[in-house]
């Protein structure tokens, strides 16, 4: 056996040691490896927008395959990838990426209870899947490898968005490691802003923008992945941001290519040509074609009886093996499959029909159905072909909006979400056990996805926050569009305004040979297509929008790149197709229901003037608390004087309204004349000073030391005054800031200043001899 015991020394020219001590039955054996530390390689790539992007590698993270990392701006982003050295029997490539966000970042500290990174977010899950999607297309079917993806966020400047710059570096690790990998791949963010296209634009721009693509694309112009949402954005300038982005991809692939060139490994030799048994496959060809043929010809099947079929074939054919050897078995069981998936994709071409007798651009049968269930908001049920979606509205006041992290906030400048979609696919959807969470990758990816679709269409000064839910109820492909149709209905049911109807669909591919470049027209794109349709074909490109333009897309590539012409054409052929769609929902709900619901939320304001807002309010909010409990509605301030009035229905908010005017009932006041004399009644001893009533039902207010009394007084003590005392006091009006009542005692003490306040003359006094009265009302109102 031999142990491995690995130490660093950096010493003082700037070199690392490696030193590997080898225990062995010959003795101890040191190996000492240096490493340069000034042996960092760097490409700077200059983007049309006028940016700089500059990728480095042989400084950090050295120890692995793989270790770039890519700079735009001042946001930085270090990518690493890491492989085992021992295969793992997976079918299917084993990679993973994740995509981590650092608070120091942005300077800042979390806030959760440790102080320090949690979960991963849902910012983080959607970035990691666009990172897979993006580098998975490439890799060999062969590659066994378990392999490890980690983009590791720097720092951000909030201008240059972390996300495109990710797959750049992980593009870049994978094609310096020693890994094999059919790439570079490069990727771009295309912006759409007073109808010009934007390569990378900045987050302010991308406010303003009408489109927010991300594309990935190898050498040559094929598309690897796609991923964005629009303002109903318009199919020719679509297809133009689409050709602009590939465009800007190829001089990124350049530098990719010249950075692998100078400090590229050599690649891993995998022997995935593997010649198979003629024995095995004439064995499975004479048993499984043609009942396999037959199945798939056989137009009656639905999901669960055709995929019972041929598990029945399979089944059958092991029965019959046996008396075979293990590995007879194992390799007639993986060209079963291989057969399969040839038998399938070649009756399409041969009969131009799909499995379930559809035509190549023909629709499943779709049904649709609103107002489910009284008590709420809005509800829709969207079924096409085997597809079930049960969506609900939920409107509540703006502050039950979504709030986003702080790294979320920075990248996007969005604080909270007024509208979110919530999207489940429980394990009964397909028949099978397991946990209910709704929050693995694949959810969070599809809810994002029809959130995308339908938040072009909601109105963004609506004074409700919206949850719009999605659950699927049963699921034979297409899931995530059509959540997009059930909740387009649903938010029309509960009377959201939204400017048009939305509808989504997938749109698939199938090749008919391994070279898809080929000029010839050996490949058809599927419309609408079902599960068996995504397993078993080469593309995945989900499109939705409204009848005018397209506001969400996304297509998942499962070779390695595919040509513009066939993107452009799955464009044409799913306009077409979300048209179809939105007439037959427009046949159960073709607008925005205007009668209000009786459960339908209100909203309304309350102006309290400034005076009476302690009195409204309570004390420490106990009003407002009670309005709460026993009513349901909420209270938020919006300025000192405005509140806004959240009720759950209309019932409700007359309750509550009822319960404000008692709080704020008062009997008929005293009209209070400026300059006037009153006599006011004390209630309370302060040290600031008393509290005074000028008539019983007045809420009581405060007389301060310094309007007691000529002298300078500490305490009201020192006057002899006492509550219940009975004293003069003359009114000033109310305060403009505070809306208080100012009185003064002090201004009656001195005869020279009551005179002056009382506007008698010297003229006066000598006409009345002296004899003046002075005009004190009393008032009482006990």
């Amino acid at each position: 056996m031999v142990l491995f015991r690995r130490s660093r020394l950096l010493n003082n020219r700037g070199f690392i040691f490696l030193r590997s001590k080898n225990h062995n039955k010959n003795g101890n054996i040191f190996h000492i490896k240096f490493l340069s530390s000034d042996a960092a390689e760097d490409v700077c790539i200059q983007l049309s927008n006028g940016s700089t992007m500059k990728l480095s590698t042989g400084k950090y993270a050295r120890l692995t395959s793989g270790s770039v990392t890519a700079t735009l701006g001042d946001t930085s982003i270090m990518s690493t990838v890491v492989r085992k050295n021992v295969p793992s029997k997976e079918s299917i490539v084993p990679l993973t990426v994740n995509y981590r966000q650092k608070a120091a970042a942005i300077g800042r500290i979390p806030t959760n209870f440790l102080r320090r990174e949690m979960g991963q977010s849902e910012q983080e899950i959607l970035t990691s899947r666009i990172i897979d999607r993006s580098l998975r297309p490439l890799f060999n079917s062969g590659y066994s490898y378990e392999t490890q993806i980690i983009c590791n966020l720097l720092a951000i400047d909030g201008i240059n968005d972390p996300d495109v710059l990710s797959i750049n570096a992980a593009s870049a690790a994978l094609s310096i490691s020693d890994i094999p990998w059919n790439g570079p791949v490069a990727a771009v963010r295309v912006g759409y802003i007073d109808k010009q296209h934007v390569i990378n634009p900045s987050k302010r721009q991308l406010q303003q923008s009408k489109l927010n693509l991300v594309l990935s694309c190898t050498s040559k112009n094929l598309i690897v992945m796609l991923e964005g949402s629009a303002e109903d954005i318009l199919e020719p300038d679509l297809r133009k941001a689409i050709k602009i982005g590939a465009k800007e991809c190829q001089t990124i692939i350049k530098s990719l290519l010249e950075l692998k060139s100078r400090v590229g490994k050599p690649k891993l030799e995998i022997d995935d040509n593997k010649e198979p048994n003629k024995d095995v496959e004439e064995f499975v060809r004479n048993f499984a074609e043609d009942k396999l043929r037959e199945i798939f010809n056989c137009y009656s099947h639905d999901k669960t009886s055709r995929s019972t079929a041929v598990n029945d074939v399979r089944n059958e054919m092991l029965n019959n093996m046996a008396d075979r050897d293990r590995e007879f078995i194992e390799n007639a069981v993986k060209l079963f499959d291989k057969i399969c998936k040839e038998i399938f994709r070649s009756l399409i071409f041969e009969t131009k029909r799909r499995c379930d007798g559809r035509t190549i651009d023909e629709l499943r049968n779709i049904q649709c159905q609103v107002d489910l269930f009284q008590p709420l908001h809005g509800s829709a049920f969207f079924q096409r072909g085997q597809t079930q979606v049960l969506s609900t509205v939920t409107l509540d006041s703006i502050e039950s909006s979504l709030k986003l992290d702080m790294i979320s906030m920075l990248t996007s400048g969005v604080k909270e979400k007024n509208f979110f979609l919530h999207y489940e696919f429980p394990p009964y959807a397909v028949n099978e056990t397991g946990k209910v969470t709704g929050l693995d990758r694949r959810e969070i990816g599809h809810g994002a996805l029809a959130e995308k679709g339908l938040k072009a269409v909601i109105p963004k000064d609506y004074p409700f926050a919206i949850r719009l839910t999605s659950e699927v109820l049963e699921s034979n492909g297409s899931s995530s569009m059509a959540s997009i149709c059930a909740g387009s209905l649903a938010l029309m049911d509960a009377g959201v305004p939204i400017s048009a109807a939305v509808a989504g669909v997938a749109m698939g591919l199938i090749y008919n040979s391994d070279n898809i470049e080929s000029e010839e027209e050996n490949y058809k794109i599927l419309t609408d297509i079902s599960g068996i349709e995504d397993h078993l074909g080469d593309m995945d490109f989900k499109i939705a929008g409204t009848k005018k333009g397209f506001t969400a897309f996304q297509a998942d590539v499962k070779v390695p790149g595919v040509p513009l012409k066939v993107i452009m054409e799955s464009i044409q052929s799913a306009s077409l197709a979300k048209s179809r769609i939105i007439n037959i929902m427009n046949e159960v709900l073709s607008a925005p229901k205007i009668d209000a619901k009786e459960n339908k939320p209100v909203l309304d304001t309350i102006e309290v003037p400034m005076h009476q807002r302690g009195k409204f309010l309570g004390i420490g909010g106990s009003n407002l608390k009670k309005i709460l409990y026993e009513t349901g509605v909420n209270i938020y301030s919006e300025n000192d004087i405005v509140f806004s009035i959240f009720a759950p229905n209309q019932s409700a908010m007359d309750a509550a309204k009822n319960m404000i005017d008692e709080i704020l009932q008062t009997n008929v006041e005293p009209t209070l004349t400026f300059g006037d004399i009153y006599t006011a009644k004390i209630t309370e001893i302060r040290e600031t000073g008393v509290m005074v009533t000028l008539y019983p039902t007045m809420v009581p207010t405060l007389l301060p030391n310094s309007q007691l009394d000529q002298r300078k007084i500490h305490h009201p003590s020192a006057l002899e005054l006492n509550v219940g005392d009975e004293i003069k006091v003359k009114y000033f009006g109310r305060d403009p800031v505070s809306g208080r009542i100012r009185l003064s005692r002090k201004v009656l003490q001195d005869p020279i200043s009551s005179a002056r306040n009382l506007n008698i003359t010297k003229e006066t006094m000598d006409e009345h001899k002296g004899q003046v009265q002075e005009p004190i009302r009393q008032i009482n109102l006990s």
